[in-house]
């Protein structure tokens, strides 16, 4: 007998009514979905949401939601719905649905029973909407794992950077630390203007990398040194390069107020600003005419003999100001007045936390150690080799190391062991109870760990763009500095995604069995060669560390064009390849020659970037004849 046949519509609603969180909490629920996917009782897209879930909780709560949309919007297809799961195939793999018809035969559900009236429908639909945000938040985690990481930053920029161990901390540092974070005095909902408070109405508080500093509104208007940095004014460029971000090579992005950076308060018409040219030692102005991409390549100092005349008042109402904004002022004075010994300290801790990435070796294993990832000697991913992020007691493991073997002594560093660091506290060891993101890493967080924080080929980290992770390596990259670039269809691909590095080692054993001369290569068609040309360039951008070849040198050196008739540069190339624009390997080879013929005709006079360019040529003839097994002729 079928308990469907002689009960009535609303006594089956009543049913599915009190066993909804019953039915939410079967183990392994995807068949049961599948079969109310098949009967058309829920939509495919929510059907696809919930089926991706990973996380069991999210996973029942979002089933719970599906089950409360099917009362509320589907509920006169009831009996279809308890037709469609009373399936003996069903039945058999969920004993719950099972006891459930076993109740109806046996009339131990009592339809009679008066249930109290529902009064919690606001309580409800904020459940619902709190259960969607968890839905695409597991969503993007699971995507996050698959392809891709969207770079996270805390609120206070030195608790990612380097946080120091709580139990290591004085009273006045604890109290201190806590001015970094500015708390809102916004209610809740109101827009955070903070830039239009009447307290930042000339000064702003503004961050780069680890440093702190004072913006002046109208100094930065009239393209003055702008930033006041312990007593002393500096240009955006100098403030962004004192604080280790020079190769972002963009202080509008670098140089953030309250995590917004510059550029879009000056986009948005909160701040004006006039034009800074980055400024040079004297020594190295006479080249930078004859230099290619002198703004980015040559390094940037503060010029000698340069004084500030701006009178005491302005000085002390900015010292206030700086108190006011809670800019930690990292020169205390103490009782008796002495400062001199606390601000030499202080300088020696700028330059070595402006060392933020240190080469180490344990036995004939080497990698560099990122000090922002550092935690402690189990904590951190903080040691990149040439093929995975390791926590130091990982590195030393990876090292084959005796038994005996401890990270702090037998990681050497500059030719000492990383004790001698953690003395000199240029390496920082978390507290044990520390709950950074570091210390206690949720499941995107080690997601995170196993990339590179930058792209590998630009090494920017602009936090406004993504970067897409290749799940073989550890490198990370922007998706138009890769080649071919990443399409915004891949991020959401389920299946593993691999670098033109990557997929370059693994076919090149069996690409060329046979030896090659120069001249046949250079006719072969590039469509069969694409993965090979697109590895060069690749190459060529990573070996380019300061980008002096990357952008199009017109834009950059006044006369350029009257000494070179055919500009040439790497992005240029990576844009013909990437609309394949070249017919033959040898139209490609040519252009990357053409750079180099450039360099060296306009910097006859300029040893520095001659022995760059050589360096690169050396490079990519010596890459050219692996990818390609060219026989060297005798």
């Amino acid at each position: 007998m079928d308990p469907l046949d002689f009960l009535e519509s609303y006594e089956l609603l009543q049913f599915f009514h009190c066993n909804k969180t019953v039915m939410s909490c079967m183990e392994n629920p995807h068949t049961f979905l599948s079969q109310l996917r098949d009967y058309n009782l829920i939509p495919e897209d929510r059907y696809k949401k919930v089926s991706r879930m990973k996380s069991k909780e999210n996973m029942k709560r979002a089933i719970y939601d599906i089950l409360d949309w099917l009362e509320r919007e589907r509920s006169q297809h009831i009996s279809v719905f308890w037709t469609c799961v009373f399936q003996d195939i069903i039945l058999n793999q969920y004993p719950t649905l099972r006891l459930l018809r076993n109740s109806l035969m046996d009339g131990s559900f009592h339809f009679n029973k008066q249930l109290p009236e529902r009064v919690d429908k606001e309580e409800t639909d904020k459940r619902k909407e709190l259960s969607e945000d968890e839905e695409k938040e597991e969503e993007q985690v699971n995507s996050v794992k698959k392809r891709r990481k969207q770079r996270r930053r805390s609120v206070c920029d030195d608790e990612e950077q380097q946080p120091g161990p709580s139990s290591q901390l004085t009273p006045g540092q604890k109290r201190k630390s806590k001015k970094i974070c500015f708390s809102s005095p916004m209610k809740k909902g109101e827009k955070n203007d903070y830039w239009n408070w009447p307290i930042y109405k000339s000064y702003l508080p503004v961050t780069c990398g680890q440093k702190e500093g004072t913006l002046s509104r109208d100094r930065l208007a009239k393209g003055e040194k702008c930033i006041l940095f312990q007593k002393q004014w500096l240009t955006p460029n100098e403030f962004e390069t004192l604080a280790g971000k020079k190769s972002s090579r963009n202080w509008k992005l670098s140089i953030r107020c309250m995590g917004k950076p510059l550029g879009n308060l000056i986009k948005e018409g909160h701040l004006k600003s006039a034009s800074y040219k980055r400024g040079r030692h004297r020594k190295e102005s006479k080249l930078a005419s004859r230099s290619l991409f002198p703004s980015d390549s040559i390094i940037i100092t503060v010029s000698e003999g340069e004084e500030d005349d701006e009178n005491e008042d302005e000085e002390d109402e900015l010292e206030n100001q700086e108190n006011q904004v809670s800019c930690s002022s990292e020169d205390v004075t103490d009782e008796d007045g002495d400062t001199g010994d606390q601000t030499e300290q202080q300088s020696e801790a700028d330059r070595d936390s402006s060392k933020r990435v240190f080469k180490v070796t344990c036995g004939d294993l080497a990698g560099t150690l990122h000090l922002k990832r550092f935690a402690s000697g189990t904590c951190g991913k903080s040691i990149r080799t040439e093929t995975s992020w390791l926590s130091p007691v990982e590195f030393v493991m990876e090292a084959s190391c005796p038994p005996d073997a401890t990270w702090k002594k037998d990681i050497i560093c500059d030719g000492k062991p990383l004790s001698v660091l953690i003395e000199e506290k240029t390496l920082m060891i978390h507290s044990l109870l520390c709950n950074c993101r570091l210390c206690s890493p949720n499941d995107e967080d080690r997601e995170n760990e196993k990339n590179d924080d930058e792209c590998y080929i630009c090494r920017g980290e602009e936090e406004e763009a993504e970067l897409v992770v290749c799940d073989d390596c550890p490198r990370s990259f922007h998706q138009k500095c890769h080649l071919p670039h990443v399409d915004d269809a891949i991020l959401g691909d389920n299946r593993q995604w691999r670098c033109t590095f990557c997929v370059y080692q693994t076919t090149q054993d069996w690409r060329y069995s046979d030896e090659l001369e120069v001249e046949p290569a250079m006719y072969r068609q590039i469509s069969q060669h694409m993965l090979e040309c697109q590895y060069l360039v690749l190459c060529l951008c990573r070996a380019d560390d300061e980008r002096t070849f990357a952008l199009d040198p017109c834009l950059y050196l006044d006369r350029y064009s009257t000494v070179i008739q055919t500009p040439m540069w790497l992005g240029n190339i990576a844009d013909k390849l990437q609309e394949k624009e070249y017919q033959t390997v040898g139209q490609f080879v040519s252009d990357v020659q053409l750079i180099f013929t450039n360099c060296a005709s306009y910097n006859q006079f300029n040893p520095e970037f001659l022995a760059m360019g050589d360096r690169l040529k050396e490079l990519f003839n010596s890459e050219f004849k692996k990818v390609f097994n060219i026989h060297e002729q005798c």
